[in-house]
């Protein structure tokens, strides 16, 4: 008997099945900008209507949230999450996504698993009028285990040059704006499954696993709602390493984000994590988000405004003097 790619462990047949099953949905996505379809080895997009149009890009992941997924046979909110990690961050700098690209290894393709995570994408785009224009598909035995996923995705999104928000307009007395987390969103999970080694156990009624990956928030709508009407001094994307490492990234030297603990609203799960885990206070505002996915930084004068456009959002904190970059008072 010959060998095959087959009977080394790689089954395209499966592939093609994949492509069948996202095509027309990923088609959804495509607007006039999108000059080609899948299949194409390049995907082209048309840029128009800009004077002095930047490109913004970002890449990341999901982590071991794919664990919690997999284990748990729940993929369809993985997709969501894989585009807004990298949404959420050019959406730091005034950016808006244009198109998505996605990258999903395994060790043995499974169409249906693999288009249900895809077609996650495909909602989260369209959510964020964006076009998902490609991707890849690489079944890897050897390299993953059968049943294991990783998947990642690279966005770029476009602002005009002189619109770029890069924190540069922050200074002392601006206030800090917190919008909710919808969750740990996709950072932090190599110590939440260390804790919660059960994702069937009940937690408020309901099997810890829906908790667990509800997906991450989209902040697109909130925040291009907020640069219509409002003149934002910076923006920073809540992720891993949490508020203690995301907050500096956009504070200059000599100013500092004094933040007043007490105010953030600390989802139930998190404080659970934190009691049975033994987690010190401040080790949780260094790993997760602790209830805060996005923070908005504005003139005083303008926090109201911020306020009334978004209906969640709360004042947690102001820029003031000094050369820590971050003061956070529990």
């Amino acid at each position: 008997m010959s060998n095959t790619y087959k009977s080394a462990g790689v089954d395209k047949e499966e592939g093609y099945k994949t492509v069948d099953k996202i095509k027309k949905a990923v088609g959804e996505t495509h607007n006039a900008n999108v000059l080609n379809h899948l299949g194409s080895f390049g995907a082209f997009y048309e840029i128009g209507g800009y004077k002095n149009p930047v490109l913004v890009s970002g890449t990341d992941g999901v982590g071991t949230k794919l664990k919690v997924a997999l284990d748990s046979k729940k993929y369809d909110s993985i997709g969501v999450d894989c585009f807004a990690m990298c949404a959420n961050d050019i959406l730091c700098h005034g950016a808006k996504p244009l198109f998505f690209l996605d990258y999903l290894a395994c060790g043995k393709l499974d169409s249906e698993i693999a288009a249900e995570i895809v077609l996650g994408m495909v909602e989260a785009c369209k959510d964020n009028n964006c076009a998902l224009i490609g991707g890849e598909t690489a079944e890897m035995p050897g390299m993953y285990q059968p049943g294991d996923y990783d998947v990642a995705g690279f966005c770029v999104g476009i602002v005009e040059k002189d619109q770029i928000i890069d924190g540069s307009g922050i200074k002392a007395g601006n206030k800090i704006i917190a919008l909710p987390s919808s969750g740990f969103h996709s950072n932090g999970f190599s110590l939440v499954r260390k804790v919660f080694p059960d994702f069937n156990e009940e937690f408020e009624g309901k099997p810890l696993y829906e908790t667990l990956l509800v997906p991450t928030r989209l902040y697109y709508k909130d925040i291009h709602k907020v640069l219509e009407e409002v003149q934002v001094c910076g923006i920073a994307h809540i992720t891993g390493g949490g508020l203690y490492e995301n907050i500096p990234r956009i504070i200059a030297d000599g100013l500092c984000a004094s933040i007043d603990a007490s105010k953030i609203q600390i989802p139930s799960i998190m404080l659970e994590l934190e009691k049975r885990g033994g987690v010190a206070r401040e080790e949780m505002f260094g790993t997760f988000n602790m209830g805060v996915g996005m923070i908005v930084v504005v003139d005083a004068e303008h926090a109201e405004k911020v306020l009334h456009l978004l209906d969640d959002a709360y004042e947690i904190g102001e820029i003031t003097e000094g050369n820590e970059k971050i003061d956070l008072k529990f």
